[in-house]
């Protein structure tokens, strides 16, 4: 988490303006969501890696590992989307695989298997919009284009709160865990089952004496948040080539 708010602020991509990067991954996005073609999600994919890899100059050996986090899930969903059972005795659909086991039979039908081709594909250039985002855009410059749009001010400002105290979170916890590994809280199973339940309780305590402080800050300013945007400019060669983009996808989408 704290590598890639890092790589948020620190990469090549960093001084575009947010408005043309969110509009940039979320429109692919949409557009890969909708269009649901496997050619145009796998184009998705490869624009958006390359962007990350040799726009962004985000390590390709980090982006491989950021994406195996959600390509577990999504193997897993797949298998058990791909793998079917029925009776022996009721009549299979059409299907590439089966086998006999104790009156059952497990099989992989046609249908299953496109449909979780599909998905996967679909998947893999959506998380490649995400990641594109997060890595060359702060939650900052988030927050601030949502605030453009006119999205409403509370979902903003939890955004916000939300995301520090993830911060929070993460720097009490190895504050704590740390000091419980000084004491040798961790040197057999029932001390490591004892320092981890104390450890969630303290943590839970933390939180709420944090969120209390920051109600009462917040409180004693007048209840609005105070935040900050570089000053950035709009380029016409990133529009032109973000339309480009979008209208030779549209146009292969509906041609092949």
């Amino acid at each position: 988490m704290l590598l890639i708010d890092k790589y948020a602020y620190l990469n090549k991509l960093a001084s575009v303006h947010p408005l043309e990067k969110m509009t940039f991954s979320l429109g692919l996005l949409i557009l890969s969501l909708i269009m649901r073609d496997e050619r145009i999600s796998l184009i998705t994919f490869f624009v958006m890696s390359a962007f990350i890899i040799l726009g962004a100059k985000i390590p390709a050996k980090y982006y491989a590992k950021l994406l195996l986090l959600p390509g577990f899930f999504l193997l897993s969903s797949l298998v058990s989307m791909l793998i079917s059972i029925a009776p022996t005795t009721s009549t299979l659909p059409a299907y590439i695989w089966s086998f006999p086991l104790n009156g059952w039979t497990i099989f992989i039908g046609r249908a299953s298997l496109v449909t979780a081709q599909q998905l996967f594909f679909i998947v893999l250039g959506s998380i490649s919009c995400l990641y594109f985002l997060i890595l060359t855009t702060s939650v900052q410059s988030i927050c601030y284009v949502l605030r453009q749009w006119r999205i409403p001010t509370l979902f903003v400002e939890l955004v916000e709160l939300t995301y520090r105290f993830i911060f929070i979170f993460l720097d009490s916890m190895q504050k704590i865990h740390l000091a419980q590994q000084a004491r040798l809280g961790y040197s057999s199973p029932m001390q490591w089952l004892r320092s981890v339940s104390m450890l969630i309780a303290a943590l839970l305590v933390e939180m709420f004496q944090r969120s209390r402080e920051l109600n009462n800050a917040m409180e004693a300013r007048g209840g609005e948040t105070v935040y900050w945007q570089n000053d950035v400019i709009y380029n016409t060669k990133n529009w032109v080539g973000i339309a480009t983009i979008f209208i030779l996808l549209i146009i292969y989408g509906g041609f092949f």
